[in-house]
């Protein structure tokens, strides 16, 4: 056997203890990947509710659509803030909030973007409507708990809020000051995406960084393990006894706040696990608890409301059942891909997304296509945001993929963007006997789905002729079909920015399914 001079004149029991050592840290490196995509999931994480019987006047569907004229000025209706305003105000006993981003890039003057920032060529000339909302949500907040000082104000968010600590929230601190409760999410706690880099982040970076919190080059370290907190929720008591809820895909930054959206808003027994999940999630990232007990009581005395959907409670005669369910991370795919999986023949699925890449949705709707369900997709094109221009990465390739494997049995059209995303997540099956839809900040993707990311959503259950569907099949077959003023166009057809190359393909397959990326 040939050898280098070098090996040749190392002791045979240092090439063995080196190579020892290189099997070892390899070891090390591979069971902490394995154990961090596999360990137990912390509490409060993965739920899915009972079924509840609503009252068809608690639950509504709410809308943000931004689109442009045919002069290319800017037409926005936005709702779902407004709503959360509406909801703060209201309160008198508890507040809690889940937010993904409400400081860093949120507390940015809302600038409109200029025509070269606000998307690729062809995009709308005018300015964005942005709004101010990281601060207008912290003064409602801070103004509410000084008209009521007895209100428990318990606010969660992703860290980076703080920007990892690289620009700690000004708004954050100012809602401490003010006596309300602000917890950042312990990531760590969650499972790793980016499984590759984050086991070598967890025996290496993972000790010097400081915490969650910490500044500099921590910072960007710990934003590399790809993960958040993206639950986007408000409950609140609704000052008469009652409780409310609205789950949404909008986030609360300026930056964010020309976005569409969808959220739906409920009422009654079913918020109650996730109120418990929040408390949970707050406590495992360093909460004290101590706004625990008044919150407690307040979902107490909004449960015992018979007024408030409790299951089996009839809804007045002639009025179709309406029935929710609160679903988060992991739970949501599973609800959504029971109902996609028993598609075929006569079924129709309606989905509007930001993003679509999880590998069980895609095949499942493959095969309910082939099955004869009829599938549509209304998409994100994913070419531009926050005046920066994208690859088009996952949707593109996903939607290139899924026409062509059906042999255009599934339709895709793209949402016309603006600058602005389409920050939706909604999915409906229907046929003749009722709709099922889900909706809230849950993305069709592997980080969101499969119990990486924290996710909330809402599925809803009733009749095809009942208000909340007729709502629901309304606002995707406008967006489908253009029904809008004269020169307005929400979408555009499928070609328009199909990408079927082989490059496109691998790259966001492998970045899905190595956790290498921000979707």
């Amino acid at each position: 056997m040939i050898t280098s001079e070098a090996e040749s004149r190392q002791p045979p029991h240092g090439r063995w203890r080196g190579r020892s050592l290189l099997i070892l840290a390899s070891a090390v490196w591979l069971g902490t990947a394995y154990w961090q995509t596999h360990k137990p999931l912390p509490p409060g994480t993965r739920v899915a509710s009972a079924s509840y019987l609503a009252a068809p006047n608690a639950v509504r569907l709410l809308a943000d659509v931004t689109a442009a004229d045919a002069y290319g000025r800017p037409i926005a209706t936005q709702a779902i803030f407004d709503e959360t305003l509406h909801l703060i105000g209201g309160a008198r006993q508890f507040i809690v909030l889940d937010y993904v981003l409400l400081g860093a890039r949120a507390q940015a003057q809302a600038q409109p973007l200029t025509e070269a920032e606000s998307g690729p060529k062809g995009s709308a000339g005018g300015s964005l409507p942005l709004r101010p909302r990281a601060v207008q949500l912290r003064d409602a907040l801070i103004a509410r708990k000084s008209a009521a000082p007895a209100l428990r104000v318990l606010l969660i968010t992703d860290p980076s809020s703080d920007g990892y600590g690289r620009s700690p929230s000004q708004s954050l601190a100012l809602l401490r000051a003010a006596g309300i409760d602000v917890v950042v999410t312990d990531l760590d706690a969650l499972r790793d995406s980016n499984f590759l880099y984050s086991s070598l982040w967890r025996i290496t970076l993972r000790w010097w960084s400081g915490g969650a919190r910490s500044g500099g080059l921590s910072a960007w370290a710990r934003l590399a393990n790809f993960k958040s907190n993206r639950r986007n929720l408000i409950i609140a008591d609704d000052g008469a006894g009652g409780m409310t809820g609205m789950l949404s895909s909008a986030n609360q930054s300026d930056a964010d706040s020309a976005d569409s959206a969808i959220a739906v808003e409920l009422s009654g027994p079913v918020l109650a696990p996730l109120v418990a999940s929040e408390l949970a999630i707050a406590r495992f990232s360093g909460w004290d608890g101590a706004g625990a007990p008044r919150i407690d009581a307040g979902v107490a005395r909004a449960t015992e409301r018979p007024d408030q959907g409790v299951d089996g409670a009839e809804p007045a005669r002639g009025a179709a059942k309406v029935r929710v369910r609160v679903l988060t991370e992991g739970a949501v795919r599973d609800a959504l891909l029971d109902r996609v999986d028993a598609a075929g023949a006569g079924t129709m699925i309606d989905i509007a997304a930001l993003y679509l890449s999880d590998r069980a949705v895609i095949d499942a709707l493959l095969a309910a296509s082939s099955r004869g369900a009829a599938v549509r997709l209304i998409l994100d094109p994913n070419a531009a945001a926050f005046g920066r221009p994208l690859s088009g990465v996952p949707n593109q390739p996903a939607a290139s993929e899924l026409v062509a494997a059906s042999d255009g049995g599934i339709r895709v059209r793209w949402y016309r963007t603006h600058g602005e995303r389409f920050h939706t997540a909604l999915a409906l099956v229907h046929d003749l006997h009722g709709v099922w839809f889900t909706a809230g900040s849950a993305s069709l993707t592997r980080r969101s789905l499969e119990d990486y990311d924290l996710v909330a959503n809402v599925a809803v259950e009733t009749a095809l002729s009942a208000p909340l569907a007729e709502q629901a099949l309304t606002y995707f077959d406008a967006l489908w079909s253009n029904r809008a003023p004269l020169g307005t166009e929400y979408t555009t057809d499928v070609a328009v920015f199909a990408d079927s190359s082989l490059l496109s393909y691998w790259r966001y397959r492998i970045m899905e399914g190595l956790g290498l990326s921000r979707f």
